[in-house]
């Protein structure tokens, strides 16, 4: 297959004129918001190269995220799902997309609906992925790496072969004041004192069953944290982790159950943000909110079981800290939702083990 054009040949015109003639880029958002966060510095390469109003279109359920995110000029909140079907959201979104006026457009998913949906809206300029039969609804379709890499590296590894210089692989999240003086007051009104340090967890997974660590491992975690250190654990999720959250709350012991505060469905992705950057350590399945705890900065454990780590672990932020736990069984990674035999990658992660570094990571960050 022969390599992809420069980007003054997709252009038509000379390498420096290129990017003076580019006034607005629309990047198309990945759908899951662990996905959105490790396409950061692929977004921030593309700013950083055309110096344009960038905007990002996203679903609802992501959008929010990229209001965190400095490169980022503009949010438009996209409702159409990839249905035929539903021919007002798409209608609607195509109009907001015109609006916009981008002269390019870089799909960043790679379905076959992202595609047809930026050349329906007539953006003349259409970079993406020759992915899921749409290289001719592409202005420019790159072949995607040959070997598995990790899901940002496969984000800048496109925005690379458009002839986009790329930087770090470090996604970047700043939340704003008022988030964290809500997130501090919704911690408040639960019962945390702000004296003790607070310890984050998100003990629910998308993907299924298998990605999530035992409620019985996060209560027994809780309860040593609670006891030995002093910390108080948030419970963060939505609201389909309220199951979870409510048994891990009643395995912890009655003494430290007040130092558990379940958050689950209280905290828009702002806030959720916020309780975040408060905390001293973060602890997750393998998790959208992971990963955006490594984009603000915060120590991070990833607990990892079914999925590959070397695919979607989270990306430490310059001066932060991941550290990847996992239990290496026979017959991980295996990629399935639930576990047909017994769960042993996850089980056999003890809470000993992840508390022994939780409360490394508590004590280095106390250090100046």
């Amino acid at each position: 297959m022969p390599d992809a054009p420069v980007l003054s040949e997709a252009l038509d015109v000379a390498p420096a004129e290129s990017k003076g003639s580019v006034s607005r880029v629309l990047v198309v958002s990945p759908n899951w918001l662990g996905d959105a966060v490790m396409a950061l510095p692929a977004i921030a390469d593309v700013k950083r190269h055309f110096h344009a109003r960038l905007v990002v279109a996203a679903r609802r359920s992501v959008a929010d995220v990229f209001r965190l995110a400095a490169p980022v000029d503009e949010v438009l909140v996209l409702e159409w799902s990839g249905k035929l079907l539903r021919a007002g959201a798409l209608r609607r979104d195509l109009d907001a997309v015109r609006r916009a006026r981008p002269d390019v457009a870089i799909v960043l998913p790679n379905s076959f609906a992202s595609a047809w949906a930026v050349r329906r809206a007539g953006i003349p300029e259409r970079w993406g992925y020759a992915a899921d039969f749409r290289r001719r609804l592409l202005s420019r379709a790159v072949p995607r790496p040959r070997k598995s890499v990790h899901q940002g590296a496969y984000y800048q590894h496109l925005v690379q072969q458009l002839g986009i210089g790329t930087g770090p692989l470090e996604p970047v999240l700043a939340v704003p004041d008022r988030a964290i003086d809500a997130a501090r007051a919704l911690l408040t009104s639960a019962g945390w004192s702000g004296q003790r340090p607070l310890v984050a967890m998100a003990p629910g997974a998308a993907y299924g069953t298998a990605k999530r660590w035992l409620p019985s491992h996060f209560a027994r975690l809780v309860t040593m944290l609670a006891q030995t250190t002093g910390a108080t654990c948030a419970l963060l999720g939505t609201g389909a982790d309220r199951d979870t959250t409510a048994w891990i709350h009643r395995l912890v012991p009655e003494a430290a159950r007040g130092h558990a505060l379940d958050l689950v469905g209280r905290t828009e992705l702002d806030v959720l943000a916020g309780v975040i950057q408060l905390s001293a350590v973060f602890v997750s399945n393998d998790s959208g909110a992971m990963h955006m705890a490594s984009a603000l900065g915060v120590p991070v454990i990833a607990l990892f079981g079914p999925t590959r780590e070397y695919e979607t672990a989270p990306l430490a932020r310059a001066g932060g800290r991941v550290e990847v736990l996992l239990n290496p069984v026979w017959c991980r990674p295996c990629m399935l939702r639930e576990c047909p035999i017994d769960h042993r990658c996850m089980k056999g992660l003890t809470p000993e083990r992840v508390f022994t570094v939780v409360r490394e990571m508590m004590t280095d960050s106390k250090t100046p």
